[in-house]
């Protein structure tokens, strides 16, 4: 396998799995925390509720548009003050997401991923890819 396929593989596991993260992350809020209770938590944290809301929106489309392959780097950079944010919430609370409230390691580590993914691209099997990087296309 060449460095472009490689590339091109690690990209498309990369993009499943954050866009698979953020359903589940989605969809929790949704099924578990409700969506009032998560504008609830949103506003406890000195942040509209509504704010809660449009989070909820952008984990489903966003990851829904990670897993399918659709402007990929515009996704995943446009996600990342979702993670930000989550960040700076937990940031109180410790280094370890299993301690009470969650630590801040977790979404700091995804925050990262998403920075890679943006550089990365979309990688293989993606349902609108974007013209590969020049260094793609001399590798």
């Amino acid at each position: 396998m060449n460095d472009a396929r490689r590339i091109a593989a690690a990209a498309l596991l990369l993009r499943l799995a954050l866009g698979t993260m953020f359903v589940a992350h989605a969809l929790l809020k949704y099924f578990v925390f409700t969506l009032p209770g998560t504008a609830q938590f949103f506003e406890s944290l000195g942040l509209p509720g509504v704010l809660g809301y449009a989070t909820f929106a952008a984990e489903l489309v966003g990851g829904m548009l990670l897993i399918l392959g659709v402007k990929t780097r515009v996704v995943a950079l446009a996600l990342l003050p979702v993670l930000l944010g989550a960040t700076w919430a937990h940031a109180g609370n410790g280094w370890l997401f299993s301690a009470p409230k969650g630590g801040w390691e977790y979404p700091a580590f995804w925050t990262i991923t998403l920075i890679v993914q943006a550089l990365l691209g979309d990688g293989a099997y993606a349902l609108r890819p974007a013209e590969p990087s020049p260094a793609l296309r001399r590798a």
